[in-house]
């Protein structure tokens, strides 16, 4: 299930606020914390203690990349 456009423009993140990236309708992840949130049946988890931390810079830079629609 897709998420929302208008959902999307308006949900941040919960620890910096920022903007959120849409990765595959698996993620919302936020580049800054390199904190990925999962969506689960379409309804975003937006919980801090259950975000994954993205450490390997070749994991971040593959959700970089399938956010922007470039094959992962």
């Amino acid at each position: 299930m897709a998420l929302d456009e208008k959902l999307l423009d308006i949900l941040v993140c919960p620890q910096d606020r920022g903007p959120l990236l849409l990765v595959d309708n698996e993620f919302l992840y936020n580049p800054r914390l390199r904190r990925a949130y999962r969506i689960d049946d379409g309804i975003p988890v937006l919980l801090v203690d259950e975000a994954v931390s993205v450490e390997d810079d070749a994991e971040h830079q593959r959700m970089l990349d399938r956010a922007s629609g470039q094959p992962g």
